[in-house]
């Protein structure tokens, strides 16, 4: 089964901490992904920019409003991802309490299923 791990990250994490620092955890995030896909379990893994530069989308009788980032109501963002094909949710939860990001945010296990389940 298809599980995705959402990084959630509180908005304004990435400002406070320097480039060094944000390059030593993206490094970490890129060697766990490494890992995961050595041992078959990753099927995409990508980071996301900040929602300082995103836009939602919204369309509302038959017109669509935009809304640029960032966005003054947020309190968390999604920073990234990890899609896997586990066995079992609690494989995908052994692997999120893995995760490096666990450390400094949310790591959110959710099953890739049809939006009407």
């Amino acid at each position: 089964m298809a599980y995705m791990l959402l990084i959630v990250e509180p908005t304004g994490q990435r400002a406070e901490r320097s480039e060094e620092a944000g390059r030593e955890l993206y490094d970490r995030m890129v060697a766990f992904g490494a890992d995961l896909k050595t041992r078959g379990l990753l099927l995409a893994a990508e980071s996301l920019a900040s929602q300082d530069s995103a836009v939602r989308v919204r369309k509302q009788d038959g017109r669509a409003r935009l809304v640029d980032g960032p966005f003054a109501e947020a309190k968390e963002m999604i920073g990234g991802f990890f899609l896997l094909d586990c066995a079992t949710r609690e494989e995908a939860v052994a692997i999120a309490q893995a995760c490096p990001a666990a450390q400094w945010c949310t790591v959110e296990v959710r099953e890739v299923a049809p939006c009407y389940r």
